[in-house]
């Protein structure tokens, strides 16, 4: 986006702090009237003739800036698998705990890896515990592939919506 003085057009379509539409001013009124109000004037496409620009509250373009890149830089990355360990035998209480992180890692974007390692013979109630936690996030994510039993551990990966 360019703001202030880097707008070269000659007359901008002009809209106000509150969306009010001040049709098509010259630059240097335009300039005027942002610094009378304390705010800044910022061009939102460089496309059109003449181009459309705005006055912005300083405060809040930077946070619409912020955020904004805070998006880009999020696409940019793309999902991440974060781990959730928990045993076959877990209490309700710290099941719950579980679930509400599950939950939170889901809703943020990312993927969520459920493992349970499992001792001794504990592999029957270690894939009933991750059914029952990906019956629980059905609301929130998508199991990726089925429940892999392997010698020493449990693992389902549940996916966003």
């Amino acid at each position: 986006m360019i703001a202030n003085e880097k707008i070269k057009a000659a007359e901008v379509l002009l809209t106000g702090v509150n969306g009010e539409d001040l049709g098509i001013v010259s630059t240097k009124e335009a300039l005027r009237m942002a610094k009378d109000l304390k705010v800044d004037l910022v061009c939102l496409s460089l496309s059109s003739s003449p181009p459309p620009c705005k006055l912005v509250d300083q405060t809040s373009h930077k946070k619409q800036l912020n955020q904004e890149k805070q998006k880009e830089r999020k696409a940019e990355k793309g999902m991440k698998t974060k781990e959730i360990r928990l045993s076959a035998y877990i209490e309700e209480h710290d099941y719950d705990t579980k679930k509400r992180q599950a939950e939170r890692i889901l809703t943020a974007g990312d993927a969520v890896e459920l493992v349970v390692r499992l001792e001794k013979k504990e592999s029957q109630a270690a894939k009933e515990r991750i059914e029952q936690l990906v019956r629980d996030l059905k609301h929130c994510g998508m199991q990726e592939k089925g429940i892999q039993v392997s010698g020493k551990q449990v693992v389902a990966v549940v996916k966003p919506l």
